[in-house]
């Protein structure tokens, strides 16, 4: 017989927790009240960060996916590599920016589809082994270069012909292109990127427009642009048709024209780095979408991760230390409506750019300057080597970390602008 307090034979007797504990009831000996809801949470927790892995994942593949490679110039510039320049100095990069005026994929509206494509724009970007400075000559279109012989698309040869340097393209894509510009200064490029009129106009309406300075009102059919007089916001497709605008803006010169791309190249890098789009997820992913999905790259760029790297060492460049300028020239003595090389500020440049040298520009042209022309200024003389490793002064700016800064040297100095300069004068 069993007392009220006792239990059932064979059964284990019923623990009463001390009042006040943390088992007192809960109905479950030994459990503290939020354990399974911890357990939930953990679960939960575990669940989330899964999600987050797979659709960064997804991300990162989507845009990765979205550039193109150019197998076709990485093939033949490797079957050219006996006759290319060297290597230059470690670390330091040439990479060969080309706008192409493709009237096919969606731009029909800016001219007739030929099936045929030119560099409408050429830019080569010089970033200094430190990451102190980066230098962007433009390359007239209508330069007169030799250009070698280059393979066609169908794989026709074209033999080397001296003309006018955008038909290299045409003739040889990429390839024909980085030759040409390899012939004429003895840098190696190294890498290359091709972007058309639509990715152009992405890129600028993912980072919300950029601002630029109009001296007078501009009314231009051919380029479909409209603007008054002052600094003005430009969407993408305001923008396209302010770079490529000629008639209707200065003096319709492809001098002017390179000009005002290099101020708005510089406003772009500005925008881009002070409303920190780089550093912030939700306004890089629209730019990162633009940018590669409009992108041709050889196998050394083609990929996210590789781009990010580009993009981190120009993001520690500072404004101030990047350069744009145009490729010194003068009017073709055979055809004053082309250009031709100016002797000898264009070899000063290129020497110093092979060296990985200092390059200053400057937005004056000396009064009496023989090379007082749009575009240069005459190269004052630089000093050979770029010297041994040092701290970083004002001279190349602040190197990113990791990188051996360079001791900097005199250089020549050419008309241009910064990516710190002022919209009309004015503090942005």
């Amino acid at each position: 017989m069993t007392t009220p307090h006792e239990p059932p034979k064979g059964e284990p007797a019923a623990t009463t927790a001390p009042e006040g504990s943390p088992e007192a009831g809960t109905g479950a000996p030994g459990r503290r009240p939020g354990y399974r809801w911890l357990r939930v949470l953990a679960v939960c927790t575990a669940f989330l960060v899964l999600a987050l892995g797979a659709g960064s994942w997804y991300l990162y593949e989507r845009l990765d996916g979205n550039i193109t490679t150019d197998t076709t110039a990485e093939n033949e510039l490797r079957a050219q590599d006996a006759e290319r320049p060297t290597q230059g100095p470690d670390r330091a990069e040439n990479i060969l920016l080309i706008g192409s005026d493709n009237r096919g994929a969606g731009n029909e509206k800016y001219g007739h589809d030929s099936g045929t494509q030119r560099s409408d724009t050429t830019i080569l970007l010089h970033l200094a082994a430190d990451r102190g400075s980066a230098t962007a000559v433009s390359i007239p279109r209508d330069l007169m270069a030799r250009v070698p012989d280059c393979t066609k698309s169908d794989g026709s040869t074209v033999p080397a012909r001296f003309e006018q340097f955008n038909w290299a393209f045409e003739r040889g894509g990429a390839a024909c292109t980085i030759r040409t510009v390899e012939d004429m200064t003895g840098i190696r490029i190294d890498h290359h990127l091709i972007v058309d009129f639509t990715g152009f106009k992405r890129m600028v309406d993912a980072v919300g427009g950029v601002e630029v300075c109009v001296p007078e009102p501009v009314h231009d059919v051919n380029a479909l642009l409209d603007l008054p007089a002052g600094v003005q916001k430009l969407d993408g497709e305001q923008a396209l048709g302010y770079v490529r605008a000629r008639e209707s803006l200065g003096d319709g010169s492809d001098t002017q024209r390179m000009e005002r791309q290099q101020d708005f190249l510089a406003s772009l890098v500005k925008k881009v780095r002070s409303d920190g789009v780089l550093l912030n997820p939700v306004r890089l992913y629209p730019l990162l979408s633009a940018a590669t999905s409009s992108l041709t790259a050889d196998p050394g760029l083609d990929s996210l991760t590789e781009l990010y790297d580009l993009a981190h060492g120009i993001q520690q460049t500072p404004t101030g230390a990047i350069r744009f300028l145009t490729l010194p020239q003068e009017p073709y003595v055979a055809d004053h409506n082309r250009d031709q090389l100016l002797q000898p500020d264009a070899d000063t440049l290129f020497t110093a750019l092979r060296e990985d040298r200092a390059v200053n520009v400057t937005g004056d042209v000396p009064a009496g300057s023989p090379s007082a022309s749009p575009g240069t200024v005459t190269p004052t003389t630089a000093s050979p080597g770029a010297g041994t490793p040092t701290a970083a002064t004002p001279a190349t700016g602040t190197p990113a970390t990791g990188w051996p800064a360079m001791t900097p040297t005199p250089g020549p100095t050419y008309r241009g602008t910064t990516a710190d300069r002022d919209i009309c004068g004015e503090d942005q």
